[in-house]
Formats: structure tokens, C-alpha cells, sequence
């Protein structure tokens, strides 16, 4: 694919930064039972690195990539990736769970490096012919290195766990110089474009209400791990955390350029797609790390697992991701045969099979295999339907408001599903408790979760208006943490 001359010395660097961004989505996955282990916390409970880092892309990408549009997208993203590096360096050497936590999540920030870039590219494309072709051309390369990176990173991570004979702080130390490279790349090679600055204002007030809202109701789950049922504790900041969406709802009405644009949210043809995006994020976002964990434990001391090492566990998510990616390729080519609703549906619905296949289907490599391919079928075409079929779905004007919204719901899918899989997978194991793996009816629960939760999307993509899907539905990129 050959790159316009405007854009081509910033799509190269560009290409670097978003093949480091994949990285990031597939090393850690294989290496999470051995990181556990570092810890000494149980398997269930690596969980809640997961959660917090999907928690902090829900609240700080969408402002932060309003500051970009205020104050510089190029600004914006070398700040982003100084955030990332340092992080992931804190990740190499954190000595306990509460610090590993807190760098686990501030690396999140790095998933508001594709947005900028994006912003930079249409900025550099203004000069060519057709800046929209241009723009497209220019973000599918990236977007290909994020695919690459994906791979390469779940590839890369068995491999180094090998070279450097399971020493975790050099293994974890990969990726940490990587993200170093990043910053270097974007100060060199990634020019401060001249760019017109957008007006308007963030919604702070919206952010800080969501965000508060959010966190109450995650910190009340990990309060029921901690506590237990029992404990008033967790019902109070549930409670709390629930209120605050009623002054939320308020402040994004009245808001100008609000955070949530809940008119958009509540149209017939729209909270379909939303709340599919919102189930399609439990398993997309918050199902592989459990396959991870369930890949590493024993056969033999459990009678349960697969027994695979790092490097074992590394092909089968690659082999999940490349899946991911041909029902993304094949799309297209299916919604045009069947409709795109009808794709939809069938998607979500191999989605489903995948997961609740592998409540019979889980003593044996081959049989885990076949289950993740069939579900990361369905979950590469939901990737590329679910943003086309928001902005198919949106009114007149509002395209980006509800292909953005897509991405939020999703994510917070995500760092729910991920919070309540650590409960299940601490299901009947005391926090203090010695055994660090997780039982078998903890991963049954979240199989049962994923299928279902897919299942349930199919069945809210049944009730879109027929119209909603009329016009011209073309293939989506797939977007950082949509991979593992």
C-alpha cells in the first residue's frame, strides 16, 4: 500500500508506536500466572490489574483526546507515552500487589495513543488530493501494525520467559523498553504538525461525576472480596456510586459538548447497538486473562488446566487473536451476503457458542482451541460490525458521537467483567488463603458469564429497527484493547 509523501514520515514512526501498542495487548496475557505467583496473590486477583487499566481507558481517553483537539494532538501524545513508559518500567519493578495495581492502570493511558494518532494523519493529509482516502490509507497501515504488535507481543512474551529463564523482572522488562523507544520515536520522528486548534471546553464536571461513580462501584466489588457479603461496606459504595449517575445524567444534559451524549443513547436504533457493545465487552475484553490462568494451572496437582508453560500458552492467544482478526476480514463480505443485521446476530452468537462450548469442552488443548477460534470468529466481525452499525444507526451529524460511544461502552463492559470474574474465580478460597489457583467452577462461572452475556447481545440485536442497518456498512479497524 503505497503512503502519500505528505504522510509518509509520520505514518513510518506512527507504524513503530502502534506496533508497541499491540505489544502491549498481547505480552502480558501469557505471563499473568507467573506474575501471580511474584506476587504471591491468588490467580483470581490478577484480575483487578485488568479492571483498573480498563477503568482508567473508560475515563481518560475520551478527555484526554479532547485536550489533544485543545491544546496539540502531538502535545497530547508524547505526554501519553512518558506516562506509558514510566509505567510500564513501575510494572517491571513493583514489589506488591498495590503498586503493581496502581502502574497496571496508569499504563492504561496508552490506549489514547491511536486516536491522536489518527488526528495527526488526517491533519498531515489536508495537503493531498483526497485527504479522507489519504487518512484511511494512512490509518489502516498503522492499524496493521497494531495487529502485528498483538501477536508479535503474545509470541514474544513465551519466548523471553525462556531466554531469560522465567526471570520475571527481565521478561517484564521487555515491553518497558519498548515504550522508552515509543517516546524516543515520537520526539524524532513524529513533527509538531501545524494545526488548527478546535474550541469548546471538556467536560470535567461529567468526568469527575462518572469517574467517581465508577470507581465506587468497582471498589465495592473488591470491598466483597476483602469483606465478604456480609459486610455493610460494599452495598454503601454500591449504593453511592449509583446515585452520583443521577447528577451525571443531569450535568450531560445540560453540558454543551457533554462526555455522554445521552440523547444519542436513548434512540430506538441506538441503545441496541450500545448495550450489545457494552455485553460484547465482557468476553472481548475480560475473558482472556482467565484463559491464561486456566492454560497455566496443572492437570496433574488440580485435575483441571491445561498445564502449559508461558511459551505454550503464547500460540494459543495468538492463534485466538489471529482468528479475531479473519472474522474481521470476512465482515464485509458476509453482511453484504446476509444483511448486516443478520451478521450481527450470527456473530454474537458464535460468540456465545465459543464460550458455553467450554463448559464441556476444556480438558484438552485441541478442545480449548476450537472454542476460542469459533468465539474470536464472531468477535472479530462484532469488532468491525459494532462501530459501523452505531454510525449506520446515528442521526444526522452524530457519527462520531456514537462510533465513540461504542468504544466507552465497551470498555466498561470490560472492567466490570473483569472485577466480578476475580470474585468468581475467588469463589469459596479465603483471601489469605495459600492455594493460588483458581477452581474449577470459578472458570465455568466465567464462561457461563461470556456465553451468556453474548447470547443476550444477539437478543437485543434482534429488537434493532430493520432501517437502522440501510446504509452502506463498511469494514472497522480494530481498535487498541480489542485484541486481548
Amino acid at each position: 500500500m503505497r503512503t502519500p509523501k505528505a504522510v509518509g514520515g509520520i505514518v513510518g514512526a506512527l507504524f513503530f508506536v502502534e506496533l508497541v501498542s499491540g505489544m502491549l495487548q498481547g505480552y502480558y496475557t501469557p505471563l499473568m500466572t507467573d506474575i501471580a505467583r511474584n506476587l504471591d496473590i491468588h490467580d483470581a486477583d490478577v484480575n483487578w490489574f485488568e479492571a483498573a487499566q480498563l477503568l482508567v481507558s473508560a475515563m481518560l481517553v475520551p478527555v484526554l483526546s479532547k485536550l489533544g483537539d485543545l491544546f496539540g494532538h502531538r502535545r497530547l501524545l508524547v505526554i501519553a507515552a512518558v506516562v506509558t513508559a514510566v509505567a510500564t518500567w513501575g510494572v517491571a519493578f513493583a514489589p506488591g500487589f498495590t503498586s503493581y495495581l496502581v502502574f497496571w492502570a496508569a499504563q492504561g493511558i496508552f490506549t489514547v495513543w491511536l486516536p491522536l494518532e489518527v488526528a495527526l494523519i488526517h491533519i498531515r493529509s489536508a495537503r493531498e488530493a483526497d485527504p479522507a482516502a489519504t487518512t484511511r490509507r494512512a490509518t489502516g497501515i498503522i492499524v496493521a501494525a497494531l495487529q502485528a504488535g498483538a501477536i508479535l507481543g503474545a509470541l514474544s512474551a513465551g519466548l523471553f520467559s525462556s531466554v531469560f529463564d522465567g526471570n520475571l523482572v527481565l521478561v517484564l522488562s521487555v515491553p518497558a523498553v519498548a515504550t522508552t523507544a515509543v517516546v524516543v520515536v515520537i520526539l524524532r520522528w513524529v513533527p509538531d504538525v501545524h494545526e488548527r486548534r478546535s474550541h469548546g471546553s471538556v467536560d470535567l464536571a461529567g468526568a469527575a461525576l462518572l469517574s467517581t461513580s465508577l470507581l465506587l462501584v468497582v471498589g465495592g466489588l473488591m470491598l466483597i472480596r476483602v469483606d465478604g457479603l456480609a459486610s455493610p461496606w460494599p452495598w454503601l459504595s454500591f449504593l453511592v456510586g449509583l446515585t452520583l449517575l443521577v447528577p451525571f445524567a443531569r450535568q450531560e444534559r445540560r453540558h454543551a459538548d457533554p462526555l455522554i451524549d445521552l440523547a444519542v443513547m436513548r434512540q430506538a436504533s441506538m441503545w441496541p447497538v450500545q448495550l450489545t457493545a457494552l455485553l460484547f465487552g465482557v468476553s472481548i475484553l475480560g475473558a482472556q486473562i482467565p484463559l491464561s490462568t486456566y492454560a497455566r494451572t496443572d492437570p496433574d496437582e488440580y485435575g483441571y488446566g491445561l498445564g502449559l508453560s508461558a511459551g505454550g500458552v503464547a500460540p494459543v492467544i495468538g492463534l485466538y487473536v489471529l482468528s479475531l482478526l479473519v472474522g474481521a476480514a470476512l465482515f464485509a463480505r458476509v453482511s453484504t451476503a446476509l444483511t448486516p443485521r443478520r451478521t450481527l446476530i450470527g456473530a454474537a452468537a458464535l460468540v456465545g457458542i465459543g464460550y458455553l462450548g467450554l463448559l464441556l469442552l476444556h480438558d484438552s488443548l485441541p478442545e480449548v482451541v476450537v472454542c476460542m477460534a469459533t468465539a474470536g470468529l464472531g468477535s472479530g466481525a462484532l469488532v468491525a460490525a459494532i462501530p459501523a452499525a452505531a454510525a449506520s444507526a446515528a442521526p444526522p451529524g452524530g457519527t462520531a458521537v456514537a462510533t465513540g460511544l461504542t468504544n466507552t461502552t465497551k470498555t466498561l463492559g470490560g472492567a466490570f467483567a473483569s472485577s466480578i470474574f476475580a470474585l468468581a474465580l475467588a469463589s469459596g478460597v479465603a483471601a489469605d488463603s495459600s492455594d493460588t489457583a483458581a477452581p474449577l467452577r470459578g472458570y465455568l462461572t466465567v464462561w457461563a458469564i461470556c456465553g451468556g452475556t453474548a447470547l443476550v447481545a444477539a437478543l437485543c440485536l434482534v429488537f434493532v429497527p430493520r432501517g437502522a442497518f440501510s446504509h452502506p456498512v463498511e469494514p472497522a479497524v480494530v481498535t487498541p484493547e480489542e485484541h486481548v
